[in-house]
């Protein structure tokens, strides 16, 4: 009976799996559309390889040219994104963190706002 089966029809083959390499451009230049940077330390954890490895491959990267890096100026990681791209991204990181502290001073004075105080006089002491 199994000699009557038909073949299965959408059958395809599948692609050849992506190497480290190819994974890594492809995560920096996603993330770069989206408006963020790539710090390098996240790709050794991200992607299960060794630091080493890691900057190996962004050395590699950055010599085809496809992608640029910039340092953070607070810690000095650095930081990958597409070519062309940088000041684009910084502005956004910018903006972000502007709105970020906005909306914390924002809540913070909601905060104290909503805590009422009673006077001295109208305070309970004890007995």
């Amino acid at each position: 009976m199994s000699f009557n089966k038909k073949p299965f029809r959408n059958f395809r083959q599948r692609a050849k799996p992506l190497t480290t390499d190819q994974k890594i451009k492809s995560f920096v230049l996603r993330n770069s559309k989206n408006g963020y940077f790539t710090k390098v330390s996240t790709l050794s954890y991200k992607f299960e390889i060794s630091p080493d490895r890691a900057w190996e491959i962004v050395g590699e990267l950055l010599d085809e040219g496809e992608i640029e890096s910039i340092h953070d100026e607070r810690t000095g990681e650095m930081k990958l994104c597409e070519s062309g791209k940088i000041y684009n991204i910084a502005n956004l990181e910018l903006k972000r963190k502007r709105e970020k502290t906005k909306e914390f001073k924002k809540s913070k004075t909601e905060s104290r706002t909503e805590k009422k105080i009673k006077p001295k006089n109208q305070r309970k002491e004890p007995q």
